[in-house]
């Protein structure tokens, strides 16, 4: 292949000192396929090599130093498994040793006495003498880009099988030598010169070169600045495209009135007066349904926050309008709580409602397809079941999908599908994500916060106990339920981990059962390998006050709803996410009683460990629990991130980068608003970009 026709999309093997052998290597083991995958594959750290030490600076807690020596002797000792080479390596200030354990042949070959080296490793002593085990090393020749004199020295992911193919740190950095050599050539510019301008950002070329060989600290910012610009920039770009095409795509249902099933629920059946956060959010409601254009918006609301309500009301002035809603939940637990919460609110008579899951009979489904295609059906709640293509509205005007981040991207399309004009969408999601995350995942969507609790609620008491105060926890425990009050307790595990000491629920059961035995106590236990009849059957006991303790794995961290249960004991918690903490700790605190959450753990914790339990203790605010998420876990961790699609980042941190973040954006708002098709020839390279990325898309349909 000559210099002529490569690019980056050019096959590893082409690039010289690979391969067929190794290209097959960083295909399965890095997923480099490409020349682009190569330059993409960025180190995750920089060796310092700007310093230099003499040998009598060399001190034991040192990480590694880099010394300039030469090399005055070298000998073999020992026999067998016990031989190794030592060579002494000597510099004005003293004397120290170089030892090879492996690769001694190699090592011999180099290592000619007189010769001058850079040496660099973990130094370490012994008997007052320092050494160095399998050092790197390379011929002092200070007259060469390629050795001692780069000032940062990168350090690049690899891994043992790649390792053995000499494709090392060392091996990966004389690749990207090689690739770098034609970089100018192959890689293009993708951001405009005005922006590149009005941001004060390298050029792509400079970038990636000092990306990967930065001359300076100063260098490597530099680099590492434009390259994350990019990333946030290309990911807001795609988001708001989509959402531009939505709205000049899809013409929305127009809710003209609010009716009488709005204002006679208002007026007479709320169970309590709405908080000021709800009332904000069912404008923006109202005004988005009233614009002609499909809604889409997603209300993010703590637990307990009373998104249900907003929901409701919202199916409500769909119906008002003569159209049916329907309402989404990921799991039957929850479908059902939605469903029972919303009947009873309801009332008898005031409107119909079904609900729709895996384990409703075929009699009542086919009723209920009926009064569905009919048009008698005015809300239906459910679970997947209710994107399968038998499932035929009459008229659907509202998809409400809950815990949204469980269904995947064609799930929910299917229920666009369900109406000649696509329905409105209102999104629910009781996960709190950090402004940086929900700008990034749901960029293309409007965000509406529910940021206060009812009125009358207590604020949840949450306290953190170690292991040795359990009989403190079992007195607590005894004190509440001899008010008359319910106590859930969750574990992490089902039966015995050998991988993992924690306290599994068979053995908790136990315990419990016999620290509070029958007749004086009743226990109701859950977990996700039971049949869901027999776990229906528990819930539903627990419910109804039946058993005053639910033992039971994190099956209820969602879709639990009994106001009476005013503890929740969460075992090993310092094995839970922060995100599950939180989730878990808003089973409780659902009616006027004070509620408390206790977090029992081992003595020994790590720092992270300590950092949640100390945040949930501290505070009960889920934003500020899932920024502290965030920052501990990374973004790729968070709850249905994976999913997404748009968190493939390398380079980019939304903990750390969101003054970076929030520029690209606001940058992108302002091109759409200019030049909503990107015709003009200064965003030129932008319109190539989605011709590029985006094959087949009709650029006509948002101008």
């Amino acid at each position: 292949m000559t210099q002529f026709n490569v690019n980056l999309q050019s096959p590893i093997e082409y690039l010289k000192g690979v391969g067929q052998q190794k290209a097959e290597l960083l295909k399965k083991e890095l997923g480099i396929f490409t020349f682009n995958d190569l330059l993409n594959h960025y180190p995750f750290r920089y060796v310092d090599r700007t310093k230099f030490y003499k040998i009598r600076e060399i001190n034991a807690d040192l990480p590694s130093v880099q010394i300039i020596g030469r090399i005055i002797a070298k000998e073999l000792l020992g026999e067998k498994q016990g031989r190794r080479l030592v060579a002494q390596l000597r510099d004005e200030t003293g004397t120290m040793e170089l030892v090879w354990f492996q690769g001694i042949r190699w090592a011999d070959k180099m290592l000619q006495p007189g010769s001058v080296f850079i040496v660099f490793g973990k130094p370490t002593e012994f008997n007052g003498r320092y050494s160095i085990s399998h050092p790197e090393l390379e011929l002092y020749n200070p007259a060469s880009r390629k050795q001692g004199n780069l000032t940062l020295q990168p350090v690049y992911s690899s891994t043992e099988k790649l390792k053995q193919s000499f494709l090392d740190t060392k091996g990966l950095q004389r690749l990207q030598y090689s690739l770098l050599e034609i970089a100018a050539n192959i890689v293009v510019e993708n951001l405009p010169g005005y922006l590149l301008e009005k941001h004060k950002l390298l050029r792509k070329t400079e970038a990636i070169q000092q990306i990967h060989f930065p001359l300076n600290p100063e260098s490597l910012e530099r680099a590492r600045r434009r390259l994350k610009f990019e990333e946030l920039f290309f990911i807001q770009l795609k988001l708001l495209r989509n959402k531009l095409l939505r709205t000049g795509k899809y013409k929305g249902l127009v809710f003209q009135q609010v009716g009488d099933y709005f204002n006679t629920f208002y007026s007479e059946k709320l169970p309590f007066d709405l908080t000021d956060a709800q009332k904000r959010v069912l404008k923006e409601i109202r005004q988005d349904t009233q614009k002609g254009v499909q809604m889409n918006r997603l209300v993010q609301g703590d637990v307990g926050s009373g998104k249900t309500v907003v929901a409701l009301m919202t199916m409500l002035l769909a119906v008002d309008n003569g159209y049916q809603a329907c309402m989404m939940a990921p799991t039957e637990i929850l479908a059902r709580q939605h469903y029972e919460s919303i009947k009873s609110m309801l009332g008898e008579g005031f409107i119909t409602i079904a609900l729709l899951t895996g384990s409703t009979p075929k009699k009542e489904r086919r009723k209920l397809h009926e009064t569905l295609q009919d048009g008698s059906l005015h809300i239906l709640v459910g679970t997947h079941a209710l994107i399968v293509d038998e499932v035929q509205f009459k008229n659907l005007g509202l998809a409400v999908i809950d815990e949204q981040h469980r269904f995947g991207v064609e799930q929910r399309a299917k229920l666009w599908r369900k109406n000649t004009v696509p329905p409105h969408v209102l999104v629910m999601t009781a996960t709190p994500i950090p402004r940086t995350l929900a700008m990034t995942l749901y960029g293309d969507l409007d965000v509406s916060v529910i940021d206060e609790l009812p009125k009358g609620r207590k604020p949840i008491k949450t306290l953190h106990l170690f292991e040795s105060q359990r009989l403190r926890m079992f007195g607590f425990m005894r004190q509440e339920i001899a008010k008359g009050r319910q106590v859930y307790i969750v574990y992490p595990l089902i039966q015995e981990s050998e991988k993992l000491d924690l306290l599994y629920l068979e053995a908790g059961i136990e315990a419990v059962a016999r620290e509070f035995p029958l007749p004086d106590y009743r226990i109701s236990i859950v977990h996700g390998k039971m049949k869901a009849a027999d776990k229906d059957f528990e819930m539903q006991r627990f419910v109804k006050g039946e058993t005053q303790i639910m033992v039971a794995t994190t099956v209820i961290e969602v879709g639990v709803n009994v106001p009476n249960a005013s503890v929740m004991i969460i075992e090993n918690a310092e094995r839970f996410g922060l995100s599950q903490l939180h989730q878990l700790r808003g089973r409780v605190g659902r009616g006027a009683e004070q509620s408390y959450c206790i977090l029992m753990s081992g003595n020994k914790l790590s720092r992270e460990g300590k950092v949640r339990l100390q945040t949930m203790v501290r505070t009960n605010d889920g934003f500020e629990i899932s920024e502290t998420d965030l920052q501990l876990r990374g973004p790729g961790n968070i709850e249905g991130t994976q999913q997404s699609g748009v968190l493939d980042l390398k380079l980019a941190d939304l903990a750390t980068d969101q003054h970076l973040l929030h520029e690209a954006r606001q940058e992108v708002i302002q091109i759409f608003e200019e030049d909503p098709d990107l015709s003009n020839e200064k965003n030129r390279l932008l319109r190539e970009y989605f011709i590029q990325t985006s094959a087949g898309i009709s650029w006509n349909k948002i101008s």
